[in-house]
């Protein structure tokens, strides 16, 4: 429990917030909105937990604390704003006003940004899960020969860019043919990004040891942090968007968005200092195809309408089959 207490706090804290803002009306949809939040990103906290496993308790700190202002106000606020200002040429200011003034409005600018948004995000969470899929080093395969089989394709260099690539060019010949440029560029704009973050990672070659760190991610360093960052920021964005559906209050949404990614972070902590992880070995796996899945109905969402639930219900299959392998898998090693 004591992993949670942050969270408890800042939930105490959001939750006066939207009470003085908008009543108890404010407090009940700040809470639907939390819950969502946390059901939709676990496998987000998997994720994360393998990440976070590999840094110092140091920059573990730093993604509780500092990772978190970045996450609400960041990602959550600051970046959907961006966004609209992207989007219209309105500056930033007026963008401002008009979220806390005219909600309808903003979330309307918002709504038309989506094709740019998903095909971004989409994109950015392609490549983790191909990153994982094509990892020909790893060792524990939760489907067998397939994977095995699929993860010999990463003896070609870059075939996580091809085959992201591919699916994007694919995916943007059902567009509108004025929103094809917009996904085409959006899209490439998330590959470009995962790409440099890879590629800054080699700046953190360990010396002692002379080995790489293959998924982009060095151990204690300041890459890590960032890393997660945009990898919750990717998991972020539809969350935005669909809050709207539930309201239009942009500080309701705010805080409810604030209560969920504090708590995801508070798991993902917890995850790592139980050693879930290792306890059930095949949950990393099922978040990366739970990411998957996500990065596949971000994309087609481009065009096609999905409701979350069936996103939480897709992420949710993949986790629970995934603990189910895990413990089958122990017990029968356990009996060797």
């Amino acid at each position: 429990m004591k992993h949670f207490q942050l969270s408890f706090l800042i939930t105490a804290l959001c939750l006066s917030a939207a009470f003085y803002w908008s009543g108890i009306a404010g407090v009940m949809i700040a809470l639907i909105l939390g819950v969502l939040e946390v059901s939709l990103s676990f496998d987000n906290a998997v994720v994360n937990a393998s990440i976070l496993k590999r840094m110092d308790e140091r920059w573990q700190r730093y993604f509780l604390t500092w990772g978190i202002l970045v996450a609400v106000f960041g990602m959550r606020l600051i970046f959907p704003i961006a966004i609209v200002v992207f989007a219209t040429g309105i500056d930033f200011v007026s963008v401002a006003q008009m979220a806390l003034h005219d909600p309808l409005t903003y979330s309307m600018h918002l709504t038309a940004s989506h094709v740019q948004i998903a095909a971004f995000g989409g994109m950015f969470l392609l490549m983790v899960f191909f990153s994982f899929l094509f990892d020909k080093d790893r060792e524990l395969h939760w489907l067998g020969y397939l994977e095995r089989k699929i993860a010999t394709f990463g003896k070609l260099e870059s075939i996580e860019i091809i085959f992201a690539l591919a699916i994007l060019l694919g995916m943007q010949q059902f567009l509108e043919q004025e929103e094809r440029l917009t996904a085409i560029t959006a899209g490439v704009a998330g590959v470009i990004l995962f790409v440099i973050v890879g590629s800054l990672s080699s700046l953190f070659e360990n010396e002692e040891e002379g080995e790489e760190v293959s998924t982009a991610i060095k151990r204690g360093s300041m890459m890590s942090f960032i890393y997660l960052e945009i990898l919750d920021a990717s998991f972020s964005f539809d969350g935005v968007i669909g809050a709207f559906a539930i309201t239009q209050d942009v500080v309701i949404i705010m805080l409810g968005l604030a209560i969920g990614a504090m708590f995801v972070r508070s798991l993902t902590v917890y995850l790592v200092r139980q050693g879930t992880l290792d306890e059930y070995v095949f949950l990393e796996h099922g978040a990366h195809y739970a990411i998957g899945a996500l990065a596949g109905i971000m994309l087609a969402s481009m065009e096609y309408e999905i409701p979350e639930v069936v996103t939480g219900l897709i992420g949710a299959t993949f986790i629970g089959l995934s603990v189910l392998s895990s413990i089958l898998y122990k017990r029968k090693h356990a009996t060797v």
